[in-house]
C-alpha cells in the first residue's frame, strides 16, 4: 500500500509542485488550504491530487505517514495542532525535497534575492535539450516545461535544478529553505536586502548566503554574480571552485556586444577571457543575459556544451 503524505497549505506553487513530485513517485498525496484557486487549484486537479477547502482537524486521518507544513502554517491552525497532540511526523517543505530528492542527486541549486525561476527554468531548459534528463522545481510555472507549461520535471537523470528561496522554512524552523537543498553546484546571482518579515537588516540576509556558501562541498562549485558587490563579496567564503558571471571586465563567464535580435536578445560570450560564441534567446534585459549566463555556466559545468543549435540559437 502507498504510503500517505498529507499536505498543510497545498496551494503554494512550491507545495504543490512537491505534491506532484511525490505522487510521481508512487506516494498517495493531498491536502487542503484556506483559499484553493486557480492557478494552482487547476494544476493539482489536472495532477489529480484531492485539495480540501479550509482547514478542519477531521482531515487528520490515522493512516497519515507524513504531514508536510508549508511555511504560511503557524500554531493555532486546527490541523497542526491535531498533528502536534498526536505526534504524527510532520516536516517542512525544503526538508521533504531533501530527503526524498537529493541524496542522490547532483543538486544544482539557484539562490539569489531576484532571477531565481527564470535561471532555474533556463538552466532545466538546457540540460533537458543536452539530453541530460533533468528533474527540475521551479517556483512558478514555466513555459519550457511543457506544452502547458509547467513548474517541475520529474527526470531519470543525476541532475537535480531546484530553485534555491531564501525565505524561511516553516513554523518551526525559520531558516532559509535553500540551506537544505545539498548544493552540488550553487548559483548566487546577486544579494539585496529582501523580505523585511523575516530578516531584520542586510545582515541577517548576508549571514544566510554565507551559510549557504559553507554548504557547497570541495569538489563543487559556486557561481557568483560579477554585477553584485554582495554576491562577488562571498568568494573568500568558499571551500569549492569559484566562477564569477556578468557583463564587466574580469568575469570567468563574460557577456558583451549586446543587442536586440527580433523578439529577443543577442549577446557574445568570454569564456576566462577568451570569445567562445553568440547567443541568440528570445528573452529580453541585460538581467535576463546575466541568468542566461548562469544557465550557461552549469551546462559547462555538467560537460554540457550544447543545448542550443549549431548558430548558438535557444528555441524552446
Amino acid at each position: 500500500m502507498s504510503q500517505r503524505i498529507y499536505f498543510i497549505g497545498i496551494c503554494g506553487t512550491a507545495m504543490a509542485t512537491l505534491a506532484a513530485l511525490l505522487k510521481r513517485k508512487g506516494f498517495a498525496v493531498s491536502g487542503s488550504d484556506e483559499h484553493v484557486y486557480p492557478p494552482m487549484s487547476d494544476f493539482l486537479a489536472a495532477e489529480a491530487i484531492e485539495a480540501f477547502e479550509g482547514f478542519d482537524a477531521a482531515h487528520i486521518t490515522p493512516d497519515l505517514d507524513l504531514v508536510i507544513v508549508g511555511n504560511a502554517i503557524s500554531r493555532g491552525n486546527p490541523e497542526i495542532e491535531e498533528v502536534l497532540d498526536r505526534k504524527i511526523r510532520y516536516c517542512s517543505l525544503p526538508e521533504a525535497i531533501r530527503d526524498h530528492f537529493l541524496w542522490g542527486a547532483r543538486s544544482i541549486v539557484i539562490a539569489g534575492t531576484h532571477g531565481k525561476t527564470t535561471t532555474t527554468s533556463l538552466a532545466g531548459w538546457l540540460l533537458i535539450h543536452a539530453g541530460t534528463d533533468p528533474s527540475v522545481f521551479v517556483g512558478g510555472i514555466a513555459k519550457n516545461l511543457g506544452p502547458e507549461g509547467s513548474s517541475y520535471r520529474a527526470g531519470r537523470g543525476r541532475d537535480f535544478v531546484i530553485e534555491g528561496d531564501e525565505y524561511d522554512s516553516a513554523f518551526f524552523d525559520k531558516t532559509a529553505k535553500f540551506l537544505k537543498y545539498l548544493p552540488d553546484i550553487a548559483v548566487i546571482g546577486n544579494v539585496e536586502f529582501d523580505h523585511a518579515d523575516i530578516y531584520r537588516d542586510l545582515d541577517a540576509v548576508r549571514l544566510a548566503f554565507q551559510r549557504f556558501v559553507n554548504l557547497v562541498p570541495r569538489s563543487g562549485l559556486l557561481l557568483l554574480g560579477a554585477d553584485s558587490p554582495e554576491a562577488a563579496a562571498l568568494r573568500p567564503l568558499a571551500r569549492s571552485r569559484v566562477q564569477a558571471f556578468g557583463l564587466g571586465d574580469g568575469a570567468d563567464w563574460q557577456a558583451y556586444d549586446i543587442e536586440p535580435a527580433g523578439d529577443g536578445t543577442a549577446f557574445k560570450v568570454r569564456r576566462d577571457g577568451h570569445t567562445w560564441r553568440r547567443f541568440e534567446m528570445p528573452l529580453v534585459g541585460r538581467h535576463n543575459v546575466r541568468n542566461a549566463l548562469a544557465a550557461l555556466a552549469i551546462g559547462a559545468e555538467v560537460g554540457v556544451d550544447g543545448g542550443w543549435s549549431s548558430s548558438g540559437r535557444w528555441t524552446a
